[in-house]
Formats: structure tokens, sequence, C-alpha cells
């Protein structure tokens, strides 16, 4: 611990330096192109659920402002119903009503495919898109 207070004192001066925490430096800003890339996949990944527009927000959030805007929307978008096909996957394991909850699972993972996939093409001709019905979880 101590050592590591020594790194970060200025060796001219005698005082601490601040710590940064920021991207790490060989992380460089996207460009445009690749901004609205990785923004139409943040929503073309509904496809399979929350966890790419996740990745990509996580990842890239402090890259492209873009990028950041879309995947977050498409992040508290895709969360709420991706849970739901969850918990309806595992209740198909019900006896007598379980085929009813394998008919909602599919019916949620079809709406979010046809509505990932509408987002995606909006937001590939680099306009910005906001689902009508969105509980925006993550601010």
């Amino acid at each position: 611990m101590a050592e590591d207070a020594r790194d970060r004192r200025d060796t001219q001066s005698g005082q601490d330096l601040p710590q940064y925490h920021g991207v790490p430096a060989n992380a460089l800003p996207l460009t445009a192109s690749e901004d609205r890339q990785w923004a139409t996949l943040a929503h073309f990944g509904g496809i399979l659920g929350c966890v790419p527009a996740l990745l990509i927000y996580l990842i890239f959030r402090d890259r492209g402002p873009f990028t950041a805007q879309e995947s977050k929307e498409a992040l508290n978008f895709t969360l709420p119903p991706t849970i739901a096909a969850f918990v309806a996957n595992l209740l198909v394991l019900l006896p007598v009503v379980g085929n009813l909850f394998a008919v909602v699972a599919t019916l949620i993972w079809i709406a979010l495919t046809c509505f990932a996939v509408s987002a995606g093409v909006h937001v590939n001709k680099g306009q910005p898109h906001r689902y009508q019905y969105n509980l925006r979880w993550i601010k």
C-alpha cells in the first residue's frame, strides 16, 4: 500500500498525482461509422435478449456517444421481456399449463425480434430511436 502511494507521487514536486479512472489509453474513440455500427448491433442484438445490448453498453459507452445512447435504449427495452421470457421458459416445466407458457415465451421472442429489427434498421440510417413503451430502468 505504501509503495502504491509512492508511485502516485510526482518525483519533482513531491505532491500526490491524481488518480484517473477513465478509458484505457488503448481504447480509441469510435469513428462515426463505427459508432453507428455498434448502435445498430445493440438493437439487432435484441433478437438474442438483453445480453448483446448490455455488452455493447459496457464496452463502448465511453467510446461513442451514439452507441452509448442507443445501447442504453436497447438495453432498457430488452431487459424486461428477457426476464419475462426466462421466467416463462422456467414455467414450461410445470405439468398441465407448461404448454401455455411455451406459447407465451415464443410470443415474447417474436415481438422482441420484430421491435429489435425495426429499431436496428432505423438506427442504421443514423437516426436515434426511442421505443414507445420503455421502462428506462438504466439512466
